[in-house]
């Protein structure tokens, strides 16, 4: 495992690398996949379901790289001042930097929650760069939210956005979050994705609506969508029929 920053102007984006079991990064001429992973709102790369997750697909050969977004875990930025537009540039950041390793083959880019509605996003940005995406109960409806003035618990006037907004259990949101996630039309990006693409949701999931998840399967061309029974929106019931559903998937695109 190799763990560093990758810079994006003064931004730091802290990132863990981790080769497929017995195939050590220094080997040299080795050559494979690489899967990105991306968490979500007020997450961070060393929850437990992402973890598992990226254990599975280097199971497969794939080789992962996990990152801490801004405002999260150790990468750069506040809580308060992170926005869908700052991980909108640091994902491209992260995406450039992962074409440059000398033995990827082909990316593939995973996200869950408001890390999954970015991957979305960034597969419109990127779609010749992508082979596969998978969002995990992807919080595409942030956007829908923001224009409503309902988001995160916090409700406002959606013409008239305070500078802070106080959402779940207390924490403070900077309201340039909202201002612009109201400029963002997840549906444009979808229709720019040509690849495959599965959506995995659990039906159970108190966060992200179903409806979400069923709509976004039927705007891909080339997707499906695996519903996880009576999960939560981490997956903490049936983690395993998630990461069986993640290694097939990826099987069946090698």
């Amino acid at each position: 495992m190799k763990e560093f920053f990758i810079t994006n102007d003064y931004r730091q984006i802290h990132a863990k690398l981790e080769m497929p079991e017995g195939s050590p990064p220094e080997r040299a001429g080795e050559k494979c996949p690489l899967a990105i992973m991306i968490h979500g709102f007020t997450g961070h790369m060393e929850e437990k379901h992402l973890i598992a997750i990226c254990e599975s697909i280097r199971k497969v050969g794939i080789a992962t790289l996990r990152v801490d977004m801004f405002g999260h875990g150790k990468s750069s930025g506040s809580f308060k001042e992170h926005t869908l537009l700052k991980w909108i540039e640091d994902g491209l950041e992260i995406i450039h930097f992962a074409k440059k390793l000398d033995f990827v083959t082909d990316l593939y880019l995973l996200g869950h929650s408001q890390g999954g509605l970015l991957a979305m996003l960034l597969a419109g940005m990127m779609p010749d760069d992508l082979k596969a995406l998978i969002p995990l109960a992807p919080a595409w409806m942030i956007p829908d939210a923001a224009r409503a003035g309902n988001l995160a618990a916090a409700e406002f006037d959606p013409d008239h956005i305070p500078d802070e907004l106080v959402i779940w259990g207390g924490k403070i949101l900077g309201g340039d979050y909202a201002r612009t996630a109201q400029l963002i039309h997840p549906e444009d990006m979808i229709a720019k994705y040509h690849g495959p693409v599965m959506i995995i949701q659990g039906s159970g999931d108190a966060l992200v609506p179903m409806a979400y998840a069923e709509k976004a399967a039927e705007l891909y061309e080339n997707s499906e969508l695996v519903v996880i029974p009576d999960d939560t929106h981490g997956f903490d019931l049936h983690l395993d029929q998630v990461t069986s559903a993640v290694e097939d998937f990826l099987m069946e695109l090698k």
